[in-house]
């Protein structure tokens, strides 16, 4: 297929556009989109969640706590948040106390800088930290249920607060310099790069929907098309599937860095996790 569209002559945004499903050739229709000002030294002059970008039926169901099926997840972390287990014999809540008081601003801060492992870690990495080091429990698989569901509990405790990781403990701006990198680095098949999609044509249409900046403050989000809950990571290792590219693992220091780098353009954006999307 890529040979008879002549991939060499018509651009890989175009013959992408064609694998894919197409492309909106303008923006979609215009439509006010609720913003935050870019911080600084941001490629864009505004940030909008992708929540802005869901249809009216979509952004009803994210809003309603009742109707939210994210919130299934939810509930079991928080089951999960004062169950004992591991030969400590300790549940989270016997360090932590209440989620949301000691919880209360993680989701909107993290990734952090972590001296004991010189690299940032993120809420599912310091989870497991917690469970083998604390807990003398076995680690949660990256996207087992438990994982998920434990990470969408804490960071519901930051729902509202801005975004506001901090570069400048340790390492973090090179971190976020590598994940910068990855972004503007095209791959796969398709030979595109994150900024392809979420930076120069977000707004527009592809495969009958609208394409956002790529936004992190949702996650871990349920998508409609996954019918289920999912971590950031999993939409990454997606992303790449998507332009015919081999992901990085879940966890690995590759979608680590990225994951900072995205945090960096979302500071300011308020977290909405457990958010919904298509």
């Amino acid at each position: 297929m890529i040979k008879d569209i002549g991939l060499e002559t018509v651009g890989r945004w175009t013959a992408a556009a064609v694998i894919l499903g197409g492309l909106a050739a303008q923006p979609a229709m215009a439509q006010e989109r609720k913003s935050y000002p870019a911080p600084e030294g941001h490629p864009l002059t505004e940030i909008i969640s992708g929540y802005e970008f869901r249809n009216a039926e979509t952004q009803a169901l994210q809003d309603d706590d009742f109707e939210n099926p994210a919130f299934l997840w939810v509930d079991q972390g928080e089951e999960l948040w004062s169950k004992a287990e591991g030969t400590a014999g300790k549940a989270c809540a016997d360090c932590h106390g209440e989620a949301s008081e000691s919880m209360k601003t993680v989701g909107a801060r993290y990734p952090v800088w972590e001296p004991k492992t010189e690299k940032p870690i993120n809420v599912e990495l310091r989870i497991n930290q917690c469970r083998t080091e604390r807990m003398g429990a076995e680690a949660w698989k990256y996207e087992s249920s438990q994982m998920v569901g434990m990470t969408a509990f804490v960071k519901t405790q930051s729902r509202g607060e801005p975004v506001n990781v901090d570069f400048s403990e340790g390492d973090m701006e090179a971190w976020k310099e590598k994940g910068k990198e990855i972004y503007y680095t095209p791959y796969g098949q398709l030979d595109l790069a994150c900024s392809n999609c979420h930076e120069d044509h977000y707004g527009e249409y592809v495969r009958s929907d609208f394409l956002s900046q790529g936004q992190t403050n949702g996650f871990p989000t349920y998508r409609l098309k996954w019918q289920g809950m999912g971590t950031l990571h999993r939409r990454f290792s997606g992303c790449m599937k998507n332009i015919r590219a081999e992901p990085y693992k879940r966890g690995s220091d590759e979608f680590l860095a990225l994951e900072v780098y995205l945090a960096y353009r979302g500071v300011g954006l308020p977290v909405e996790s457990p958010a919904l999307r298509n």
